[in-house]
């Protein structure tokens, strides 16, 4: 057996889960990128993973496969350095295990992440809303299982990953009614819940049954749904929606598009920024900024409060030509 396999193994089940008691969002994550690369570089190669080396994934290799995941597979570049950020902490736990290849390690560590533009967000008008959340057939126990997904999903903003992971035990519809859940770094947050949902998620609950230890959201077998399968009925329900509400044709509608519709609804709403941060789960204040740039309606309402300068048009005087070809260039 070649190197790589047991340190590996030993990566994931001593570094990740004994040493640094990773998430298991974290460990998924790690696992879906090794993975993905270990495929990438038996076809590459035309070894089985089981029998690669260090030697075979050198700096080259790793560029390659982080190129085919922007060029191949459509992943944009933040996805492409996450995919990266997972590398690289494998080949730093090599270092110490594996001195003879610290050259090869360096040159890995040292592929560098990829710059990229903070794009603008996108995010549900209440019209958008309203169409999409009539969409899922309230007739059949998968469309009232989709509707209450989708309305806990806007009016609470948890991730994807959370929602999937929701017990019956993690949603109270009693007095102070909430929901729980764990999120990125293993931080547990409440988030309130409002009489709308309440009602809607009393309803699906009286039909689901079952244990408290039940996924709150199961497919058909009664196991929980997978990330996967939300973006699937997802994408159903925004196809069915945009023949009564056109403005979705031009949207691409993800799960994380209604973690910000809620985002935007809390800012709309008057609800100061670092609320929406305890509210969304965000490390830092500084990464729920976006929506505030994302909003152009709140800038028009800053605009209006200011008054506008006294200024008045000068008149124009052609520049100098050898001060105008200066500025020109």
């Amino acid at each position: 057996m070649s190197a790589l396999a047991p340190t590996l193994e030993a990566f994931f089940t001593q570094r990740l889960a004994a040493e640094r008691d990773a998430s298991p969002h974290t460990v998924s994550a790690y696992r879906d990128t090794w993975r993905q690369l270990l495929l990438f570089a038996q076809d590459r190669l035309g070894k089985p993973p089981s029998q690669l080396d260090f030697a075979d994934l050198d700096a080259g290799l790793v560029s390659a496969f982080l190129t085919c995941l922007e060029t191949e597979r459509g992943n944009s570049a933040s996805t492409r350095n996450a995919r990266l950020t997972a590398i690289r902490s494998l080949f730093r736990y090599a270092a110490s295990c594996h001195p003879e290849h610290a050259g090869l390690i360096m040159r890995v560590l040292a592929i560098p992440s990829k710059r990229h533009g903070q794009s603008m967000i996108c995010f549900l008008a209440p019209d958008e809303v309203d169409a999409l959340l009539a969409a899922p057939s309230r007739s059949t126990w998968n469309g009232r299982r989709d509707h209450t997904l989708l309305t806990l999903a806007i009016q609470t903003g948890l991730r994807v990953s959370e929602l999937t992971s929701l017990t019956i035990s993690d949603i109270n519809l009693g007095t102070g009614a909430c929901v729980k859940c764990t999120g990125k770094g293993r931080k547990r947050r409440v988030t309130p819940l409002t009489p709308q949902t309440v009602a809607v998620s009393k309803a699906w609950l009286r039909e689901r049954a079952g244990n408290p230890a039940d996924p709150l959201f199961p497919s058909r077998r009664g196991s929980p749904l997978s990330t996967d399968a939300v973006a699937w009925l997802l994408t159903k329900h925004v196809m069915k929606a945009s023949q009564y509400c056109p403005t979705l044709t031009g949207k691409n509608v993800t799960p994380h598009v209604l973690r910000h519709t809620c985002a935007m609804n809390l800012l709309r709403a008057g609800v100061d920024i670092s609320v929406i941060a305890l509210w969304l789960g965000h490390e830092s204040v500084a990464t729920t900024q976006i929506y505030i740039h994302a909003d152009l309606a709140l800038k028009e309402q800053a605009l209006a409060r200011t008054t506008p300068p006294g200024t008045a048009p000068g008149r124009y005087r052609p520049p100098d030509k050898i001060l105008a070809f200066l500025e020109a260039l």
